[in-house]
């Protein structure tokens, strides 16, 4: 389903998907209020949502949609996700799975079309699971918990992380001590907003990585948009290192090297966590993690908008819980009541 006010982009969106032998397009709509009545009769496995609509607009109707809809993803396609970090991740924190910006005026080129196509493809085909996957998973034994207490824990997660990460942050007691990485998919300078989204969703202060950053307990550091969020050990603690060599999944940053140094700087004494996100990224570092003795947990299926990173950790057996992020942050804490008796 596409929503947006303008005649122009409905138009040029229609035709694009529709000439696609595998997407259909089952409405268009030019207002917030006509999709939700439009989904009550034709359900949409995809919706493309703008955010800048007159009336009730498309921050206002994305939970009524993914609270009458729990099986549709919404990809926010709108000028703000370019311009506008504020309304953006405003939107991914509710549960809005992806975003793209709108193409400006000839801005349908090839690179863009083919993006697009992917990342609906990518949300859609989270309704139609592929044979096998539960199978492979379930047939993959998990691993033990620690035997020694974390002193980090560190988050991976990209298309649908956020609205997970947000989740499982609020879920985290006071209590909860440990310093919090996180690399998370998302441009340079959305960071700073980002980084003060976490910050309302745990209840401690966020920052954003800087090199030579000390990491102190309590606080979450954000990997920033130009590099990769790396960890050192120095005479007084732990550190944030930033670098910049490019990655076998092409991310930046990436959550492969915050595992990889991670493990070697706690000697393992971490628990990793790989969120919804495509492709496999962190699947590498979360193997590096737990050959140096550290914990992976990885979101489920069910709840992830795209079953992509989480599955690759999954299907290599490293992880030792497959969950709903509410349910991860309680085994958190359960597994550092168990390390710290073992």
């Amino acid at each position: 389903m596409i929503v947006d006010d303008s005649l122009t982009v409905r138009t040029a969106l229609a035709r694009m998907i529709a000439a696609e032998p595998d997407l259909e397009v089952v409405c268009k709509t030019s207002s917030a209020e006509l999709a939700l009545q439009q989904l009550r009769k034709t359900p949409a496995d995809v919706v493309l949502l703008d955010l800048e609509m007159p009336g009730m607009g498309g921050l206002q109707a994305l939970p009524k949609i993914l609270e009458a809809h729990s099986s549709t993803q919404v990809l926010v396609v709108s000028t703000l996700a370019e311009d506008g970090a504020e309304a953006t991740l405003a939107a991914l924190s509710m549960g809005a799975a992806d975003t793209m910006p709108k193409p400006r005026s000839g801005g349908f080129v090839p690179a863009y079309c083919e993006a697009l196509l992917g990342k609906i493809r990518a949300l859609g085909n989270g309704n139609c699971p592929a044979a096998g996957h539960a199978a492979n998973v379930a047939a993959q034994k998990l691993r033990s918990l620690p035997r020694q207490a974390p002193e980090v824990l560190a988050i991976g997660a990209s298309t649908g992380g956020i609205h997970s990460l947000c989740t499982l942050l609020e879920n985290l007691p006071r209590e909860f001590n440990l310093p919090i990485l996180v690399t998370q998919h998302l441009p340079a300078s959305f960071m700073p907003v980002f980084a003060r989204q976490l910050e309302l969703a745990a209840a401690r202060k966020a920052w954003v990585a800087e090199d030579g950053m000390a990491i102190n307990p309590g606080n979450i550091y954000v990997a920033l948009g130009t590099g990769h969020l790396n960890v050192m050990r120095r005479s007084t603690g732990l550190a944030c290192k930033i670098t910049h060599q490019t990655m076998p999944s092409g991310c930046v940053p990436s959550v492969d090297p915050m595992f990889e140094t991670l493990g070697k700087a706690t000697e393992g004494r971490a628990i990793g966590i790989v969120l919804s996100g495509m492709g496999k990224d962190g699947a590498t570092g979360a193997a590096d993690l737990v050959d140096q003795g550290g914990t992976i947990f990885a979101q489920d299926e069910k709840t992830s908008a795209v079953w992509g990173m989480p599955r690759a950790v999954a299907e290599r057996g490293l992880a030792s819980a497959i969950l709903p992020p509410a349910d991860l942050a309680k085994r958190i804490m359960a597994t550092l009541g168990a390390a710290a008796w073992k």
